[in-house]
């Protein structure tokens, strides 16, 4: 290949990059970033990312342990205030993106079978998911076959979501066509 034609390639790599990213994306990319590196220092930081200590706080009858209610506790105590004034009354990110709330309130059999088997695998392993990407990082063949497991369960959830796979307890998912796809 000529030098020419190698600049020419790269000039036009650049121009498809910056068409594809506008300010708006960039600024969705940064607060994810920041919300992110937030995220995850504060999960490290308060021992959430350790499954020793989320079963610590699950055995209520046991060895309780309370302190991951007061990070609940104080993580609410941040939130709550920047969500009523800052937050519930924008009608857009700060990306640009529309917010879409739902509108769907009802506790039904999916809604409870969900949190049971969230709660489930919760109990089981001392992992939740966010926690379990923040100890990525760490190397561990126990939190890789975490991940792939929950990527697997996520898998079955969308096929039950979209009426092809059953549930125990509740069977096939019967109200198929109020699903929206992403």
């Amino acid at each position: 290949m000529s030098q020419n034609t190698i600049r020419e390639n790269k000039e036009s790599q650049i121009t498809m990059f910056k068409s594809r990213m506008t300010k708006s994306k960039v600024i969705g990319i940064f607060i994810g970033l920041i919300s992110g590196l937030l995220f995850g220092s504060g999960m490290i930081i308060s021992g959430m990312v350790n499954p020793d200590k989320v079963i610590a706080f699950l055995d209520i009858t046991g060895n309780w342990d309370p302190s991951l209610a007061f990070v609940m506790g104080g993580a609410l105590a941040v939130f709550s205030p920047i969500y009523h004034f800052f937050i519930k009354k924008r009608k857009h990110a700060i990306s640009g993106d529309k917010f879409s709330w739902t509108s769907n309130t009802t506790i039904d059999g999916t809604l409870i079978s969900g949190a049971v088997i969230f709660g489930i695998g919760w109990g089981l392993a001392g992992f939740c998911p966010g926690p379990v990407v923040t100890s990525l990082g760490g190397g561990s063949n126990i939190i890789l076959a975490f991940i792939l497991s929950m990527i697997v369960g996520m898998v079955h959830a969308n096929q039950y979501l979209a009426g092809r796979f059953p549930l125990p307890i509740v069977g096939y998912r019967k109200n198929v066509c109020a699903v929206e796809s992403t």
